[in-house]
């Protein structure tokens, strides 16, 4: 479907819980999210009916989301039958990695063909303490999981924080040339539950250029412009919400794990879906896709996301 500003709105995520079994600071609060009851959340029928009206509409492409979808108890249930739905091509799902030992083969196996883990430091340190929780052995194992489980394409997603990790950049970089994978810098996004970031933490995805001058740029791949380590395996991108907005070209749009419908990531605007039948939630889904705003607000260190919810609690 073309929304109304002749976008055609291509891609899906879909967020399937929003709790975690880690406390990344940019993402939720230290004591975790209240847990929404049962009859709260969208059912996976609701979920697998929601990706069939979506596909309805042209809908090719879902990215499984949470929180941390790897906690879902029947993970493994939805991406198969998400992966079933007719008209849907490509589903991924992004994770903090923790479960993917025992998970990426059976991921595979449910129709999983790509795969985003979240790291964004290679020092053990630092890790517990952006994660608040979190151990980087186990975040590599999942890694190295994934990369075993034969999955068509394996990316890390690297939020860049000033006077964090900007001086790991090159060392980050550096994994696309003992793996086949690409590694992603994301500016980080002025989000609620994410105060505690200073305007010094919101730098431009340009510095990882200047820290890494023999990249060579490569064709742009949806959000992210695509470079080349000399001999690498794997590639680097750099996604610029804040610095060079891609508003102009989004295709997606984000359903929430308690069935709300957001047009636009940094919007208020939700739309619920929960409790519809096929015909209403198509209609639903239609409307959101039309009223997809052309651009979102100004973001950066004072000019927060509109949206009230953190990022856990919509969908990474």
């Amino acid at each position: 479907m073309i929304d109304s500003f002749g976008r055609p709105i291509t891609y899906l995520r879909l967020s399937v819980t929003e709790l975690c079994d880690l406390r990344c600071r940019y993402c939720m609060p230290e004591e975790g999210v209240c847990k929404l009851r049962h009859d709260q959340m969208l059912t996976e029928e609701e979920m697998v009916r929601a990706v069939q009206a979506a596909a309805k509409l042209g809908i090719e492409k879902v990215r499984i989301t949470g929180g941390e979808p790897l906690t879902k108890p029947n993970i493994l249930s939805i991406c198969h039958r998400v992966a079933q739905v007719p008209g849907i091509r490509d589903v991924s799902i992004t994770t903090n990695g923790i479960r993917l030992p025992e998970l990426a083969v059976p991921l595979r196996q449910a129709g999983v063909q790509r795969i985003n883990i979240s790291l964004d430091t290679l020092r053990p340190e630092k890790y517990a303490y952006i994660t608040r929780r979190g151990s980087l052995d186990k975040a590599l194992a999942g890694l190295e999981a994934a990369l075993n489980a034969g999955f068509d394409q394996v990316k890390i997603n690297a939020v860049l924080i000033g006077g964090f990790n900007d001086e790991e950049i090159p060392a980050l970089a550096a994994l696309t040339r003992t793996w086949p994978i690409d590694v992603r810098f994301i500016e980080l996004m002025p989000m609620a539950g994410n105060r505690d970031f200073g305007p010094e933490s919101y730098i431009p995805v340009s510095r990882v250029l200047e820290k890494l001058p023999e990249a060579v740029s490569e064709k742009e791949e949806g959000v992210a412009r695509l470079y080349r380590l000399p001999g690498a395996r794997g590639r680097v991108g750099l996604i610029s919400p804040l610095s060079q907005h891609f508003c102009a070209s989004c295709n997606r749009i984000r359903l929430t794990a308690d069935g709300k419908l957001k047009p636009c990531l940094h919007s208020a605007e939700e739309i619920s879906i929960k409790g519809l039948d096929d015909a209403a939630m198509l209609d639903r889904m239609r409307q959101a896709i039309w009223g997809k705003p052309r651009c979102h607000g100004a973001l950066g260190p004072l000019s927060r996301s509109e949206t009230p919810r953190s990022m856990n609690q919509i969908g990474g």
